[in-house]
């Protein structure tokens, strides 16, 4: 896991393993914004993005749309 997280990118990685159940817990330790787990198709509807110098950012999906909303309190 340390080899895989050195790296300064992190946009995305894959895991692949026995069954999905034992490849899960690698991939939640992975620092990368987008996992497959053993090939799987990519959701065009999640998030996409970065980690580390990958960016912070992120596309798609309802946390793409936070990016430009600006938030004000009336009261």
């Amino acid at each position: 896991m340390a080899i895989a997280n050195d790296s300064k990118y992190g946009l995305a990685g894959a895991v692949w393993a026995a069954t999905d159940e034992r490849a899960r817990p690698i991939a939640l330790r992975l620092r990368t914004g987008r996992i497959r787990i053993n090939g799987s198709p990519v959701n065009p509807r999640a998030p996409h993005g970065g980690f580390k110098l990958s960016g912070i950012g992120r596309e798609n999906s309802r946390f793409g749309i936070k990016e430009f909303l600006e938030y004000q309190s009336i009261g």
